[in-house]
């Protein structure tokens, strides 16, 4: 057995030690709030005024595109998909597993609000635990969420870099189109 397959393995084992039918439940709805938070997330920063908005809505978009777009080449399947691995809570997700999407778009967003202490802290803790998840609930490997992990803060640290200009870009195509909710004073 390889490296990647014993650490893969040795994060099933580790999860399946908390393993409960409640805990399945729980983590299954969990993931899904993965879309309620960050469409919460995009209200809060036009609420605060912040103009990366436009930024963290373009990283949002094109994380998850590229994200897709590498599960397409790769095609990987997900562990519950596998008989090996086909005992992790009996709960599978259609498509492919490399990389964890979850990871690979949710991990990065982390750069646009690290100025909001409460926020900040909040996310860390919901994004360790729809993490933890993605391995406990056997939808991806340990590896799946580590390249997304990756992927992710290397994509959203080049947007966050030009971010200034991405701003400016997209603030002007809202104005344009939707003047009353976008022409006003953003903070950068």
């Amino acid at each position: 057995m390889d490296v990647l397959s014993a650490l893969n393995s040795a994060a099933f084992q580790v999860s399946s030690l908390v393993a409960s039918p409640a805990l399945n439940l729980f983590m299954q709805y969990f993931a899904d709030s993965f879309y309620v938070v960050l469409a919460a997330m995009i209200i809060y920063l036009y609420v605060k005024k912040d103009k990366n908005l436009f930024a963290f809505t373009f990283a949002m978009v094109a994380l998850v595109i590229i994200g897709e777009v590498i599960k397409l080449i790769v095609q990987e399947p997900r562990p519950c998909q596998i008989e090996q691995f086909s005992w992790t809570n009996n709960f599978c997700e259609s498509g492919f597993g490399f990389p964890s999407n979850h990871a690979a778009t949710l991990t990065g967003l982390f750069f646009f609000i690290k100025n909001y202490n409460y926020l900040r802290v909040l996310y860390i803790i919901w994004l360790a635990l729809i993490l933890f998840g993605r391995v406990y609930l056997g939808v991806h490997y340990l590896t799946d969420v580590i390249a997304g992990i990756v992927i992710s803060l290397i994509v959203a640290a080049a947007i966050y870099r030009f971010r200034t200009g991405l701003n400016k870009f997209f603030g002007r195509i809202a104005n344009m189109l939707l003047p009353p909710l976008f022409n006003r004073e953003w903070s950068e």
